[in-house]
């Protein structure tokens, strides 16, 4: 039977969740100031620069530019002349999706509306259509904008970049988000050089600065005296080794809690969040890769194929060569080359793989793929899935099948 009461909970867990934004942001007080300073002119009628935001997952970037956009919102003043919009591009899959949303934030009514199946050329003059039906500034901020790029390269940004010269009364200010310290060094460089008028870099947390932000939401979600002493600081020393990840910090408390709800327990406990560390970390991987659809899963087991066999990067077109006659071995009909560049980066924002874009010279542009998955335990369970049983082949359990996944100290085999 559900139990609607808990004696853990005072409020709403939701302020241990990420996507929770508090009224104060701890040791991020810089960072506001650094972000406000930027937009600041928009307050006055000026047009700010272009900005981009780099850090690593969990240290505060998204909170802090949504505190900085409550805080420019709530000045009714200027609230109708300043228009933000937010666009997360790892739920972006083209330059058309982007354009589109965007331009339709704008549309008074349902006939304003950009539709699906127009023209890309179309769709960007009707986002310059709609944007210019009021004189306001409008600041788009574009989270995780390196996925964009790694999908669809900077064409939409340099489209987005130059569009003030094509607008008559509003005017766009680009706040770019990026966990990829690096992905402006694969632009063009007039893309590059537009977007790159201020740059902001958020460190991560450290152990302390975790307890102080573990603290506060602590207050906000549990009743008094049901913390035991050494859990705000487990959690925040385990994330810390996570590159001080905030949002692991958050996950490992709340996740502790409800263990601790569940066993019917009044107090939270150290025990509790070693728990609650395994339960995050087991077969998290391997489970991911049995609900991937049967076209990634082939694509997986070539990558991991090639990789195994060569112990470096795989470049793209040797991916989807191995891709194809594991596809045909099958019988099934292999995607198209655009299809699989849309997986591989299905894989990659899943954590599986990670793509890095390198030079050929005059042979162009490519992307190189390393695995970040451990392929002795991988593979088996990809070979788990009926249709791709046939690939399956026996394994020498003495053999040593590292990724950067693994530990390289390890010296035992799996």
């Amino acid at each position: 039977m559900l139990e609607v009461k808990g004696e853990l909970f005072k409020g709403r867990r939701e302020v241990l969740r990420d996507s929770y934004i508090p009224s104060r942001l701890p040791h991020r007080e810089h960072q506001i100031h650094q972000v406000a300073e930027v937009l600041a002119p928009a307050l006055r009628g000026d047009l700010p620069s272009n900005l981009l935001i780099f850090g690593k997952i969990g240290t505060g970037k998204t909170a802090v530019v949504a505190q900085v956009r409550r805080d420019i919102e709530r000045r009714a003043e200027v609230s109708e002349h300043i228009q933000f919009i937010y666009i997360n591009c790892g739920n972006i899959d083209t330059p058309y999706s982007l354009l589109q949303m965007a331009g339709n934030t704008f549309a008074a009514k349902e006939s304003d509306r950009i539709p699906t199946g127009w023209s890309l050329d179309r769709v960007q003059a009707g986002m310059r259509r709609l944007m210019d039906t009021k004189a306001r500034t409008v600041i788009l901020v574009l989270d995780e904008i390196d996925r964009l790029v790694v999908r669809s390269g900077d064409g939409v940004l340099y489209t987005l970049s130059q569009i003030n010269t094509e607008l008559a009364n509003a005017r766009l200010v680009i706040v770019g988000i990026s966990n990829d310290l690096k992905f402006t060094n694969n632009l063009d460089a007039r893309v590059r050089s537009r977007l790159n008028e201020e740059k902001i870099l958020f460190p991560p947390y450290d152990a302390l600065q975790l307890q102080d932000i573990l603290r506060e939401r602590a207050k906000e979600a549990f009743r008094d005296g049901v913390v035991d002493p050494g859990v705000i600081e487990r959690c925040a020393a385990y994330a810390a080794l996570e590159h001080g990840d905030a949002r692991r910090a958050l996950a490992l408390l709340r996740l502790g809690a409800e263990m601790a709800e569940r066993d019917h327990a009044k107090r939270i406990t150290p025990d509790h969040i070693v728990k609650a560390k395994n339960r995050l970390e087991q077969d998290v991987i391997i489970d991911c890769c049995r609900t991937l659809p049967t076209h990634c899963k082939i694509l997986l087991y070539a990558i991991l194929q090639a990789y195994e066999r060569r112990r470096t990067g795989v470049l793209t077109g040797d991916v989807y060569e191995g891709y194809a006659k594991l596809a045909q071995k099958l019988g099934l009909q292999p995607l198209h080359a655009r299809s699989v560049s849309n997986h591989l980066s299905d894989l990659e924002a899943l954590g599986l793989i990670r793509a890095t874009i390198v030079s050929r010279g005059r042979g162009g542009r490519t992307r190189e793929i390393i695995v970040d998955v451990p392929i002795a335990e991988t593979l088996p369970a990809l070979e788990e899935d009926p249709l791709l049983a046939p690939l399956g082949r026996p394994r020498n359990r003495g053999q040593l099948l590292l990724t950067n996944f693994d530990n390289p100290a390890r010296t035992t085999p799996y």
